[in-house]
């Protein structure tokens, strides 16, 4: 049986309709800002907690938007899953690296409605779940 860590993880979109991305250092694969709860913290407060520690964006907790919860490939330790709750941050964001974050990507959506194949170093939550939520949503 395959370990399971739960995390909080939120999607964040700039002016341009873009989804940002995080690389952790020492890892190659991006994902979106996020982590682990704290004993005592809700999915949603986890959530804003990372986000501001992790790219600089503060947010209240009980204005993310519930995206959903799913299982998925951990993209950076072998032979695990996470579960994770997704929120989705409301309005437009600026962004930067901050903490354990070694580089940011905002991700063109538009561009993938057109057929510009993903980039190879998307964790499987993005691919497997997320991306496909949001192209249901736009289309």
């Amino acid at each position: 049986m395959k370990a399971r860590i739960v995390v909080s993880a939120v999607c964040v979109f700039d002016d341009a309709g873009r989804l940002l991305t995080v690389r952790k250092s020492g890892t190659a694969m991006f994902m979106h800002p996020g982590g682990k709860p704290e004993p005592g913290e809700t999915a949603a407060l986890a959530a804003a907690r990372e986000l501001a520690e992790e790219v600089g964006i503060v947010v209240d907790p009980g204005e993310l938007e519930l995206m959903g919860v799913w299982i998925a490939d951990a993209a950076n330790e072998a032979a695990t899953d996470i579960e994770a709750t997704v929120f989705r941050a409301p309005g437009t964001w600026t962004a930067h690296p901050s903490a354990e974050i070694a580089e940011i990507r905002w991700l063109d959506l538009a561009a993938l409605d057109r057929g510009v194949p993903l980039p190879a170093d998307l964790a499987p939550l993005l691919t497997d779940h997320i991306l496909p939520e949001l192209a249901g949503t736009r289309g």
